[in-house]
């Protein structure tokens, strides 16, 4: 039998957002449905709600009461709610981060008990969600601890640029703590890995920013540049057979074109790596969490408020979202299949025949 198409679960996101939009600019076009099966976790009321606004009567989607109940060559829709939802396009709405959550937790049950294979995730509201569950600090930290992932990797990918972070959304006062040796190491690990097995990408070479202005300077401008971050890599290099380089201020880096001579750049806090990175990529780019076991992709925006009901926000990134996530999992069963030893690659094999007998179900 033919390979099964990924079933990709979307998370519904901010309700007043861009992120309905998005999605149906995507799979309005029914060419999408060719390589992949997705299921939006949200609400069919909400869905059509948006797409009157949007006046695409033409979209359609099957309503389904669990993930296995999904059909091939349509959109299907598992309700994560039944009630009404007022909905407000562009004004940001507190009572919204209940339903945002709803999603996520249903999507990252789902797919831990292996009724789809990647994860799609709509810009949410990050403090409308803390307010339901407090402590919350972006969509990246809520599957690492879904899934009791030690270290989790946020990387913004686009065709021609990867940046990843050693911290991700912390406030500036905090960051010169968490920035240790071994925070450092592991997150190389990580990306290294992930350059190698989702993108295929053989001895990746990576650039690592500096913590300060100028590197440090000799230790006029900081000390931290010397102590913790050349010292990473170096070990990284001589012991653990990772290209990395560096570090690098990163004004000059991105501003002389460095960047293009490497695979992968490791910065140290989000605003280093990522200004840079939309500057060059941004609406282009997708947001991927490299270190969980399952995959999971998202665009590089955010909820978009003030374009929000215009009809004018480019789904792009959306749609490269989607592609990526579906390159991601063939990469990795190819990457899993040679590197396994004989009993893995059976159990791969069976896998793969589960899956099979899945697509069969949906299909009957």
């Amino acid at each position: 039998m033919e390979r099964t198409k990924p079933i990709i679960g979307i998370t519904t996101g901010d309700l007043n957002g861009i992120g309905m939009e998005v999605l149906i600019k995507t799979f309005e076009d029914e060419r999408m449905l060719n390589s992949c099966i997705p299921i939006l976790y949200g609400s069919s009321k909400s869905l059509s709600y948006h797409r009157n606004v949007y006046k695409k009567h033409e979209f359609k989607y099957n309503i389904v009461s669990s993930a296995e109940k999904c059909k091939s060559g349509t959109f299907n829709v598992v309700n994560c709610w039944e009630e009404q939802v007022d909905i407000n396009l562009g004004v940001p709405d507190e009572k919204h981060g209940l339903y945002a959550l709803k999603a996520l937790e249903a999507v990252a049950y789902d797919i831990s008990q292996g009724k789809i294979d990647a994860i799609i995730t709509l810009p949410v509201n990050k403090k409308h969600i803390s307010l339901e569950r407090p402590m919350f600090t972006g969509q990246t930290e809520f599957f690492s601890e879904k899934f009791d992932t030690k270290e989790s990797l946020m990387m913004l990918v686009s065709e021609n640029i990867k940046v990843a972070l050693v911290t991700n959304h912390l406030p500036i006062s905090d960051i010169v703590d968490h920035i240790t040796g071994d925070k450092i190491m592991a997150k190389l690990k990580l990306m290294d890995h992930s350059l190698k097995r989702d993108f295929n990408i053989n001895g990746p070479k990576i650039a690592v920013l500096a913590l300060n202005p100028h590197a440090g300077d000799d230790g006029l401008i900081g000390t931290e540049d010397d102590n913790i971050v050349r010292p990473v890599i170096k070990d990284a290099s001589e012991n653990e057979n990772i290209l990395a380089f560096g570090p690098y201020a990163a004004d000059g880096f991105f501003g002389s074109g460095n960047y293009r001579n490497f695979d992968g750049i490791l910065a140290m806090y989000h605003d280093q790596g990522l200004v840079a990175f939309k500057a060059l990529s941004f609406g282009e780019g997708v947001n991927f969490t490299a270190g969980l076991p399952y995959v999971r992709t998202s665009p590089d925006h955010g909820t978009a408020y003030n374009i929000a009901g215009k009809f004018i926000a480019n789904h792009e990134s959306f749609q490269k979202s989607v592609f990526m996530a579906l390159d991601i999992l063939k990469n990795r069963n190819t990457y899993d299949e040679m590197h396994a030893n004989p009993i893995e690659r059976n159990a791969l094999k069976l896998r793969e025949e589960r899956i099979d007998e899945r697509q069969e179900r949906i299909e009957e």
